[in-house]
């Protein structure tokens, strides 16, 4: 089960002494990597998966009257291409909520909108269809569906209450704290137990939730795992080296 072997690497392998910022490991018969972008990773597959770019929330939140900077689009978007000039799969899949909101097309820049059409002509490109987001403008390529299946796997944006094995998705952003030598850590993570993956958000404006509340830790088997996200590595702990933060 992936949360055995996630838990079993966190105990080879300690977060003081790793040094690997792609994470490899085994989920439903898949042997993945985890991207210390956020994105998943399936090398055997030439395949990329990210969720939740959130492409134009920072203009979103602008309309509304909250000033944010807005460059989050070009920032997510370079992160991408850089990601994809690293790892040059051959499909990359988008898990939903790409967009933050139904104008956010009319929004985007025109460099923007070159960047998302160059990434989309690289290789095959799925846009998973998400809770915020329409189609993308059929002018920037890749192909829209509900669901994706690729072999063992399944990739939908947001987790289906009773999964068969082998689920990826997105939505619900999460994030962990977890007790170390030395102090604590805290960020973006994946998080998997024996049938499903929930992936960490890719954008540069989206925030997180605890995988210990209830909305994320009502899906997962009792016993878990999450493979945190650092500064340049990404670190597999048990669901027992967790603890809910102030």
């Amino acid at each position: 089960m992936a949360e055995r072997a996630l838990a079993h690497a966190a105990a080879a392998a300690p977060p003081e002494v790793s040094t690997d910022s792609a994470l490899p490991f085994r989920f439903c018969a898949a042997d993945l990597v985890a991207d210390v972008s956020g994105a998943l990773v399936w090398p055997a597959a030439g395949l990329i998966a990210v969720a939740d770019l959130h492409l134009e929330k920072g203009s979103g939140f602008a309309a509304r009257g909250a000033l944010l900077p807005p460059y989050d689009t070009a920032a997510t978007l370079k992160r991408l291409q850089a990601l994809v000039a690293r790892w040059r799969p051959r499909q990359v899949v988008c898990v939903g909520d790409s967009f933050h909101d139904r104008g956010a097309a009319e929004r985007l820049d025109g460099g923007d909108a070159a960047a998302i059409a160059g990434l989309t002509a690289a290789c095959d490109w799925v846009w998973v269809a998400g809770n915020h987001d329409p189609a993308p403008p059929l002018a920037w390529g890749g192909r829209v569906v509900g669901e994706h299946a690729v072999g063992p796997l399944r990739f939908r944006h947001e987790a289906a209450p009773r999964a068969a094995a082998g689920e990826i998705s997105g939505h619900y952003h999460p994030k962990a704290r977890v007790q170390v030598r030395g102090g604590r850590r805290s960020g973006r993570c994946f998080v998997a137990d024996g049938r499903r993956m929930i992936l960490p958000a890719f954008g540069a404006y989206t925030g997180g939730l605890d995988v210990l509340d209830p909305a994320i830790r009502s899906l997962l088997d009792r016993r878990f795992a999450v493979l945190l996200i650092g500064d340049r590595r990404v670190f597999p702990f048990g669901s027992q080296q967790l603890f809910r933060g102030a």
